[in-house]
């Protein structure tokens, strides 16, 4: 059966973004030498992020507000005010920062959108999501976008129901195995898992090496290839 919908994710699937978030990591570490070790330091601030997902959901504000919170938790009543500052201006640099393209993603997505219609299916603030994608220039290449609080098996069923396409004739790539894969194979679908170095520790999971409906990727510009394996 061909593939009608190609479901991408964004954040280092299509630019980079990681990265921008290890050097602010880095930065907090350095603020808070004189409270903890860098591997304290890095473990609280992950426990933070992960604790208050459910009530700031994804993205740099809410990484912004996990950096302030653990500088409190850390430093507690010697923890100079200017520290704070230092946080929510790195949170500003994080929220600002280019946006660059991985190699060849326009002329992948060229290849890809002769294939099926586009979605791009990406979670985080939706302002800085948006703006992202503005200053990308990719925004015409895609049929619709889908910025979502988190990407669950009930996610990409909506999708698949709002696109009007089986799940069988869809396909989600991106570089997080939670949240791209798993749930998109749960919903029916195909999924293309395209690892990254920098892999956030919440995004891991293990691998559904034996699905027939998964394949993991050296790259994205590999996807065009598969799909046409599948149809």
């Amino acid at each position: 059966m061909p593939i009608d919908l190609i479901c991408l994710d964004a954040d280092d699937t299509l630019w980079h973004n990681m990265r921008f978030f290890a050097e602010t990591q880095a930065a907090l570490a350095a603020m808070l030498a004189p409270f903890a070790d860098e591997p304290v330091a890095r473990a609280a601030l992950e426990a933070c992020e992960i604790r208050n997902l459910p009530q700031y959901g994804y993205g740099a504000k809410s990484f912004t507000l996990a950096m302030i919170e653990t500088a409190i938790e850390l430093g507690g009543d010697a923890l100079p005010v200017t520290v704070i500052a230092d946080i929510l201006a790195a949170g500003r640099r994080l929220l600002a920062h280019p946006v660059e393209l991985l190699d060849g993603i326009e002329a992948t997505l060229d290849a890809l959108a002769t294939r099926g219609r586009l979605v791009l299916v990406t979670k985080g603030d939706l302002f800085h999501q948006e703006a992202k994608l503005a200053a990308s220039g990719l925004g015409e290449r895609f049929t619709g976008v889908e910025i979502v609080s988190d990407k669950t098996a009930d996610t990409f069923q909506r999708l698949f129901a709002r696109y009007d396409v089986a799940p069988e004739r869809a396909v989600m790539a991106g570089d997080s195995m939670r949240s791209d894969v798993l749930p998109a194979l749960s919903a029916g679908a195909w999924a293309a898992y395209i690892p990254q170095p920098l892999a956030w520790s919440h995004e891991q999971a293990t691998a559904p090496a034996d699905h027939p409906r998964f394949c993991r990727l050296d790259r994205l510009a590999d996807l065009p290839t598969w799909i046409d394996s599948i149809s």
